[in-house]
């Protein structure tokens, strides 16, 4: 078994589309379809979504305490690049890039304060 997606929720879905679509851009997540209440971006060989929703329910969007997005980026260069990429686009730095047990990770939370990992 295999996670296939994930989505995170948001209060402000065009500032957190132009967020994770900067941030992707050299990455091998495409944005493939954006409606009223979501942004999905995807793999070229679709085995793997990631999204951004105005929740359903209509309440606001909160991060989960202790919930965090791992994305593995392959190396450590590429680890650095997106963390420092994320600040760049108003994310704020959870834990800088550095060698943590066997990967090399840094952490950011986004716009909406939902917690993401790079790791090599």
């Amino acid at each position: 078994m295999k996670m296939n997606y994930f989505v995170i929720g948001t209060n402000n879905k065009e500032a957190s589309t132009e967020f994770y679509d900067s941030l992707f851009e050299q990455t091998e997540l495409n944005q493939v379809f954006s409606g009223e209440r979501m942004t999905y971006w995807q793999t070229k060989e679709e085995d793997f979504a990631f999204a951004v929703a105005i929740p359903f329910d209509e309440r606001p969007a909160t991060h989960g305490n202790g919930t965090m997005v791992g994305f593995c980026v392959g190396s450590s260069e590429e680890v650095e690049r997106l963390h420092q990429k994320a600040i760049e686009l108003g994310g704020t730095c959870e834990g800088q890039p550095n060698q943590r047990g066997p990967r090399f990770s840094a952490y950011v939370r986004d716009l909406d304060q939902n917690k993401l990992c790079f790791s090599d």
